[in-house]
């Protein structure tokens, strides 16, 4: 198990938000993440934890500073994980072109097969496997209760992750998230260069794919989705993961917000409610 190394501490609603680097070895660079331990970590080293998966362009940053969720995870004693969205640094692959939607930033959550990206871009393992070992054997979490959620490309990773390994989570929800990314120009531009153009193996990082064909447990889906996103007809589409689970009889809760977008500040304005939902879970004998 890699070392961490804190980069910042700052007080925030009587805890702490750190940010860590460590060496991850499934995508083979320095990756960076942070982490919100509530008041109640002084007292108890057996907290439940909530993984967020930030969008296309976003760093670690980006939901602890501007979601608002801190509060409540200080209220209800969760311990919140945001790691970086994509590996990063010397000797790891770009967009050649520079685009803002594929390379740096916009790892997908993944673990692409081709080169050369398969060397460093291997987040679904990362998120999965790797940081959850890491969390659980630095911080007070209790491995047994943990959640996911995300927003855009990172709802399309909690989803993900969550319906091929319902056993894991507690819960899981999402803002605005890319549902079916084999059928959107966001998803065919990085699939086909991740995993190639084989796109059967696109199918399982779908999550309607995933909702139409699952077996086990049905993970219940929690989705919220403002009516103004600029994104919603040719990239997010939740009306195939409507007809997905309505086919499938897989429980889902997804609301729908008019005249949001699909900025931070919908993110801010619902984040209690998506907090609750997860602390609910969570905090269940």
């Amino acid at each position: 198990m890699s070392e961490l190394t804190q980069i910042s501490q700052v007080r925030c609603f009587g805890g702490w938000v750190g940010t860590y680097t460590h060496q991850s070895t499934v995508n083979n660079c320095q990756m960076r993440f942070a982490v919100y331990l509530p008041p109640k970590a002084k007292s108890d080293d057996n907290l439940p934890v909530l993984y967020w998966l930030s969008g296309l362009t976003c760093t670690e940053e980006n939901f602890i500073t501007k979601s608002g969720a801190l509060k409540y995870a200080a209220k209800h004693g969760i311990v919140i994980v945001a790691p970086d969205t994509s590996p990063r640094g010397e000797g790891v692959p770009d967009d050649p072109e520079g685009s803002w939607d594929f390379g740096l930033g916009a790892g997908f959550y993944v673990n692409a097969t081709q080169a050369p990206w398969q060397q460093h871009y291997q987040m679904y393992d990362y998120i999965r496997a790797e940081l959850p070992a890491l969390i659980e054997q630095n911080f007070g979490v209790d491995k047994h209760r943990k959640s996911i959620s995300g927003h855009s490309m990172g709802g399309h990773g909690a989803l993900v992750i969550a319906l091929k390994n319902p056993e894991c989570y507690r819960s899981v929800s999402a803002f605005a998230p890319i549902v079916a990314p084999t059928q959107c120009p966001w998803g065919e531009k990085a699939f086909s260069h991740y995993l190639g153009a084989d796109k059967t193996a696109w199918l399982e990082y779908d999550a309607c794919h995933l909702v139409a064909h699952h077996q086990g447990r049905k993970l219940p889906l929690f989705v919220s989705q403002g009516n103004a996103d600029g994104f919603l007809a040719e990239q997010l589409k939740p009306e195939l993961l409507v007809s997905a689970c309505q086919q499938a009889k897989h429980p889902l809760q997804l609301e729908r917000h008019p005249e949001y977008d699909h900025s931070y500040f919908f993110i801010a304005s619902f984040i209690e409610q998506h907090m609750l939902y997860h602390a609910n879970a969570l905090n269940e004998d």
